[in-house]
C-alpha cells in the first residue's frame, strides 16, 4: 500500500501524507491521526530495507526486502518477556516502534541445544538481520560473543560487560529524585534497603547516589545501607528498630514488593504512620506503595530507535565509543508516605 493510496483515500497531497507519517509538526495533530487511522486500516508498513539501502547509495540491481531485527538474549528462554512483566513491557514497546519504523522482531535462541554462534551467524546472514537488540543476561559480567561481532548491536541494561549501545534506567537520578521528593515532603531521615541483584545490576549507581545525596544534605548517611538478597525479615525489622529511618528507601526487584510489606504488617510497622515507603524498582503500579518505576515504553522504543540509526550510519560491530541513553523512571503515587508535620 503506497502513501498516494492513503493520500487518495484522505483527499490529502502525497507530500502532507509523507510528513504525517513521520510525525511531523509541520503537520496538525488532528491531520496526523487521520493519516496513521488510515494507514493502520490498509495494513501500510514503511519500507525500511529501504531506508536503509538508500542511506548506502548502493540501491542498483538490490531487491527490496522487509527489514528485520533479531531479539536475542543470554536467557534460558527464547522469549524471557513470557515470563516477567518488565521485560513484556519493554519488548511490547520495541515491537510498536519497529512496526512504526517499518521493521519486524524475530526472537532468535542464542543458546539452543546444539547452537554454535558460527551456525547463529550463519542463520543471521541468511535472513538478512543485520541488527540485533539483546535483552542482556541474568548474569552481571556478561561478555558478547566476539563472533557476532559484525553486527549492530543494542543492548538493555548494564548486564553485558563488552561495550555496546545500550539502553539503561537513570538509576542514579533516580535515587536522587525520590530522595528530594521524600525530603520535601518533610522526611529527615532516610534509610535505604538495597538489593544485592539491583546493587550489581546498577554497576553501585544507587548507592552512590544515596551516599552522595546524604553528605550534600546532611553532611552524612543517617543510617548504614542494608542489603538484602529479598526480604530477609529479622535483618531488616532490626536494622529499623535501631536506626530509626522515618523512611525507608526500598530499592528491590518488584516482585519482592508484597514480601516487604507483609513483613512490616507482621511486625505492627505502620505504613505511611510509623515509617514512610518508597520504592525504586521495575514495577510500582498497584502494590499501594509509592515512589520510582521504570519507564519500559522509552527503554524498547529508544533501542530500537538507536539499532536503527547505527545501521543507517553502517556502524557495526563493538562500538569504540559505545553509546549509553538513560532513562529516567516515573514517579507514582501511592499510600506509602505522608507530609511530615
Amino acid at each position: 500500500m503506497s502513501v498516494r493510496k492513503i493520500a487518495a483515500a484522505l483527499n490529502l497531497s502525497p507530500s502532507t501524507v509523507s510528513l504525517a507519517l513521520r510525525n511531523s509538526d509541520k503537520i496538525p495533530p488532528a491531520t496526523r491521526e487521520r493519516v496513521i487511522n488510515q494507514a493502520q486500516r490498509i495494513g501500510y508498513r514503511p519500507n525500511a530495507k529501504l531506508k536503509e539501502v538508500m542511506s548506502q547509495l548502493r540501491l542498483t540491481h538490490i531487491r527490496p526486502v522487509e527489514a528485520c531485527f533479531g531479539v536475542v538474549s543470554f536467557y534460558d528462554t527464547l522469549r524471557p518477556w513470557e515470563r516477567s512483566e518488565h521485560h513484556a513491557r519493554i519488548f511490547n514497546s520495541m515491537q510498536l516502534r519497529a512496526t512504526q519504523l517499518g521493521y519486524r522482531l524475530e526472537p532468535l535462541l542464542l543458546r539452543a541445544p546444539g547452537m554454535t554462534y558460527r551456525r547463529f551467524r550463519t542463520i543471521l546472514d541468511a535472513r538478512g538481520i543485520q541488527g540485533l537488540l539483546s535483552f542482556g543476561s541474568p548474569n552481571i559480567g556478561e561478555l558478547f560473543p566476539d563472533e557476532l561481532s559484525s553486527y549492530a548491536v543494542v543492548t538493555i541494561g548494564l548486564s553485558i560487560e563488552t561495550p555496546l549501545h545500550r539502553v539503561t534506567s537513570h538509576h542514579f537520578n533516580d535515587v536522587t529524585h525520590l530522595l528530594n521528593k521524600v525530603h520535601a515532603m518533610g522526611y529527615r531521615r532516610p534509610g535505604l534497603v538495597l538489593g544485592n541483584y539491583e546493587d550489581g545490576r546498577s554497576s553501585h549507581a544507587y548507592i552512590g547516589a544515596y551516599l552522595g545525596w546524604c553528605e550534600h544534605v546532611f553532611g552524612n548517611a543517617v543510617a548504614p545501607v542494608l542489603r538484602l538478597e529479598r526480604v530477609e525479615e529479622e535483618p531488616l525489622v532490626n536494622w529499623l528498630r535501631h536506626h530509626k529511618p522515618d523512611v525507608l528507601v526500598f530499592v528491590h526487584l518488584y516482585d519482592v514488593l508484597d514480601e516487604l510489606q507483609r513483613v512490616l504488617k507482621k511486625n505492627r510497622i505502620r505504613v505511611p504512620e510509623d515509617l514512610g515507603v518508597a520504592a525504586v524498582t521495575q514495577i510500582i503500579e498497584g502494590t499501594g506503595l509509592s515512589g520510582m518505576q521504570q519507564n519500559q515504553a522509552l527503554m524498547g522504543a529508544w533501542a530500537v530507535e538507536l539499532l536503527m540509526a547505527r545501521i543507517m550510519n553502517q556502524d557495526f560491530g563493538c562500538p569504540a565509543n559505545p553509546r549509553i541513553e538513560m532513562v529516567e523512571s516515573r514517579w507514582i503515587d501511592g499510600s506509602s508516605l505522608r507530609v511530615m508535620q
